[in-house]
C-alpha cells in the first residue's frame, strides 16, 4: 500500500561517547579536486533474515573509491580500526572526515589517524549533509544489494557485500565522474594505489549475527 511500510526498531549505529574529543568540521568550502585528499567513513546495519549485522565502509570522497569495508554485529571499536588499517595499505589522505559515534573519536581509532599525519574531521552533531557522499554508498548498497537478496547468515552477507563492492568500484561507471568507475578515477590519478579491487573482510567462522535485543560478543576480534 503506498505510503506505508513496516515499523521495526532500527539499530542506532553513531553513539557519542562523553570525555572523547570532538575535532571539528574541516571540509566546509573546501574544494576537494584529487584522490586521497580526504576520507570519510561512516557505518550503517545490514537487515538480515533474523537480526542484523553493522557495516563500516571507509570512501576515498573525490573518487568514491571504497578503500575498505568490514562486518560486526556490535558497535564496538574494533572493527572500526581493522577498517582503517586495511585502508592505509591503499593510501593515506590528508583529512579524514567522521561523524561523532564513539567508535570514531575514541583514542584507537584518532590515535592511528595521528600516527600516519592524518587531519581529522568530524560532522557537526546530527548532520546528515556533512558525510552526504557516504550516505550516498548506503543507498546503493542496501537498494541494489541488500534488500535484494534478504541474506540468510553472516557468511552470505560477507559473500554478498563482497562482490558488490567489487562491482562498484570497478564496474558501476558514476555520472559525476564521467561515467567512469571509481577504480578508474582512485587509480589512474594517485601513484599510491594499488592494483583495482576490494579489500575484503576478514573470513569468520563462525559468523554470528546480532539481534536487536542481544548483542554480546563482536565478529571481528
Amino acid at each position: 500500500m503506498m505510503g506505508l511500510k513496516a515499523i521495526y526498531r532500527r539499530p542506532r549505529t553513531s553513539k557519542p561517547a562523553p570525555g572523547h574529543k570532538i575535532y571539528p568540521y574541516l571540509l566546509g568550502g573546501l574544494k576537494i579536486t584529487r584522490p586521497n585528499q580526504v576520507w570519510a567513513a561512516d557505518i550503517t546495519y545490514i537487515p538480515m533474515a533474523r537480526g542484523f549485522l553493522y557495516l563500516v565502509a571507509i570512501i576515498d570522497w573525490y573518487s568514491r573509491y571504497v578503500l575498505s569495508w568490514k562486518l560486526s554485529n556490535t558497535l564496538d571499536t574494533g572493527f572500526c580500526v581493522e577498517a582503517l588499517q586495511e585502508a592505509f595499505k591503499k593510501g593515506k589522505p590528508d583529512i579524514f572526515n567522521t561523524d561523532q559515534g564513539s567508535q570514531f573519536t575514541g583514542e584507537a581509532f584518532t590515535g592511528l589517524l595521528q600516527q600516519h599525519g592524518v587531519r581529522i574531521s568530524m560532522d557537526g552533531k546530527g548532520s546528515y549533509n556533512d558525510n552526504l557522499f557516504i550516505e550516498r554508498l548506503w543507498r546503493s548498497v542496501k537498494y541494489e544489494e541488500v534488500y535484494l537478496k534478504a541474506y540468510q547468515d553472516g557468511r552470505e552477507a560477507k559473500i554478498g557485500l563482497g562482490n558488490y563492492f567489487r562491482f562498484y568500484n570497478t564496474e558501476r561507471p558514476h555520472q559525476t565522474l564521467g561515467y567512469r568507475t571509481p577504480a578508474e578515477i582512485f587509480n589512474s590519478m594517485t601513484i599510491e594505489a594499488t592494483s583495482a579491487g576490494m579489500v575484503e573482510s576478514l573470513i569468520l567462522d563462525p559468523l554470528r549475527i546480532a539481534v536487536p535485543t542481544l548483542n554480546i560478543a563482536p565478529i571481528l576480534s
